[in-house]
């Protein structure tokens, strides 16, 4: 008589893995969960897992508040499902285009709702060439982001994506252009001053503007802090560097907020610890605590104007998702965005913030830690083989994930990415739990560090 596969077998068999080190798999199995409580998620064997990850950055009430499931469920009740198209959408939805518009740095806008952060910069491209191409500018299609820069997926928003995996898809698509990410500590040249990085980097902005053609370029996309790329705060006073040129030319200038957004900087945008004012901003993820997929563009008064006139012109924006608006989505971002600025989670995350810096400044005494970064509950620590010259450890060696795998083992769930390990918790994190994160985490990093180096 056949056994039943496990779990594991049973996943790896029929299921494929979205950005997964497969040999971890082969090796190790996947972790297949079944619940949540809190910030922890338990698997199938049972065992619990305090996921320092939020789950894909996005689950910052935890995996369990009622709140949240109310509102899904009386929303479900009430009414299931609708579009945003032909002149209709639900109550809910315009309930939350008012709320947006209202919590956003802009005095007046517009919301435009799609599924995820993806699409919805996918979307704000689209928005963008349609506008220029009504104002008689068809030529504005280029697209400026930087190098580590991460936007999504699909085939735009992955052309925006400053990543060389990429490249396995063929793309970028022509007319999208990377410029230098802002990491002073990586990128800063030999005794350069942090001042004078920025006004590096912005000499090569007005320098591709120049080259490229300021009549050809469509707009400017921006992490205010770069998320995917491995937790990677600007150089100070990049923004302000950058915006005053982007300006000069009329080009706008995108806030990607997909992981900042709603409290993850330790203020409701990331754009405001920053201190700038985009002309549009993009949301997802905390936009409904992880409970639904749903994304946003949030038009400032400029680029909402804008659009209008060019959707006027020819009667309709022929753009548009199934799901988008969609009243359950909408009825649980407006209760996540209530969750976060109303029950104390944005408090909670500058209450902790420099308890989350102080650990993180202590693990970085390590040898082989070269650098910890972040802001708010968005961190990371960057592993090195020789601290002095920044040296980073042979790519085979797989630091990085090695030490996630440890850790995982230890019962604690954080983000390998490149050379970096990427604490982004959920919000409710309490100190103890905080102090559970850290005393795992370093465990790992002595294991693995006594491996290696």
């Amino acid at each position: 008589m056949n056994q039943p596969q496990s779990w594991e077998a049973r996943a790896e068999e029929y299921s494929l893995y979205g950005f997964t080190d497969m040999p971890s798999v082969h090796q190790r199995g996947t972790v297949v969960v079944t619940h949540g409580e809190g910030p922890y998620v338990f698997d199938v064997h049972g065992r619990r897992y305090l996921d320092a990850n939020s789950g894909l950055w996005n689950m910052v009430a935890g995996f369990d508040h009622r709140g949240l499931i109310e509102a899904a469920k009386a929303q479900y009740e009430r009414f299931p499902g609708y579009h945003a198209f032909f002149g209709r959408m639900s109550d809910q939805t315009v309930m939350l285009s008012e709320k947006l518009v209202e919590v956003s740095p802009f005095a007046s806008g517009k919301v435009f709702y799609t599924n995820s952060g993806s699409e919805a910069n996918d979307t704000m491209v689209k928005m963008l060439w349609f506008l220029h191409r009504a104002e008689g500018k068809p030529q504005r299609r280029k697209i400026l982001t930087r190098w580590n820069a991460y936007h999504g997926v699909t085939a735009v928003s992955a052309s925006m994506t400053g990543k060389p995996y990429n490249e396995v898809f063929g793309l970028p698509l022509p007319g999208f252009i990377h410029l230098t990410c802002p990491h002073y500590w990586r990128f800063g040249e030999a005794g350069e001053t942090e001042a004078q990085f920025v006004a590096r980097l912005a000499r090569e902005l007005e320098d591709t503007i120049a080259r490229e053609g300021a009549d050809t370029i469509a707009g400017f996309f921006a992490e205010p802090v770069m998320g995917a790329g491995g937790v990677i705060p600007p150089a100070r006073g990049y923004f302000q560097a950058i915006q005053p040129i982007l300006r000069k030319h009329g080009i706008p200038l995108i806030s990607d907020e997909v992981i900042c957004g709603f409290g993850r900087t330790g203020q409701t945008w990331g754009c405001e610890t920053y201190d700038f004012i985009p002309d549009a901003i993009i949301s997802s993820k905390n936009l409904t605590a992880g409970f639904f997929p749903m994304g946003a563009v949030i038009l400032g008064p400029d680029l909402a104007g804008r659009v209008e006139a060019a959707v006027e012109a020819i009667e309709e924006f022929p753009h548009g998702f199934t799901a988008s608006g969609h009243p359950v989505g909408c009825a649980i971002a407006l209760k996540a965005i209530d969750v976060v600025m109303n029950e104390g989670l944005a408090e909670n995350v500058n209450r902790l913030a420099p308890r989350f810096e102080e650990n993180l400044r202590r693990l970085a005494e390590k040898p082989n830690i070269g650098e910890y970064r972040g802001v708010g509950f968005m961190w990371a620590l960057e592993a090195v083989r020789d601290k002095p010259t920044k040296t980073p450890f042979d790519a085979t060696l797989s630091v990085s994930e090695r030490i996630a795998n440890t850790c995982t083992d230890l019962g604690l769930i954080c983000r390998p990415l490149g050379q970096s390990v990427v604490l982004c918790p959920p919000f409710i994190l309490t100190e103890a739990q905080m102090d559970e994160m850290f005393g795992k985490l370093e465990q790992a990093l002595d294991k693995v560090f006594a491996e290696v180096a």
